[in-house]
């Protein structure tokens, strides 16, 4: 499995934190999951903006693909306006995963 991993900041005077990832859900995820490999995402942020969106894929193939398609230049152009400045990007190979259960994650009585 490979991660492409996408650093950024979001202005959090045109955009709240919690809108932005909203957008994110309901505007570019669909796309995602009709990308050929796509294996799921993470979405990290902070209130202040900072953050980092990971793309899962099952294959470095599929992980590179959205640069010559095409796609991941059509998601920046959606989110353009609302970034401090433009974001970082790297591929990696996943080594390692452990990931909470929703049971651990679901918040307490």
């Amino acid at each position: 499995m490979y991660a492409r991993v996408t650093q950024l900041e979001i202005d959090t005077m045109r955009i709240d934190t919690d809108t932005a990832v909203a957008v994110y859900q309901s505007e570019v995820v669909p796309d995602l999951r009709r990308q050929p490999g796509y294996a799921g995402v993470l979405v990290l942020a902070n209130p202040e903006g900072t953050g980092a969106v990971i793309t899962f894929w099952d294959s470095v193939e599929a992980a590179d693909a959205s640069a010559t398609t095409g796609f991941y230049a059509d998601v920046l152009e959606k989110f353009t306006t609302i970034f401090k400045s433009p974001p970082g990007r790297g591929r990696y190979e996943v080594r390692m995963v452990e990931l909470p259960t929703a049971e651990a994650s679901a918040p307490g009585p």
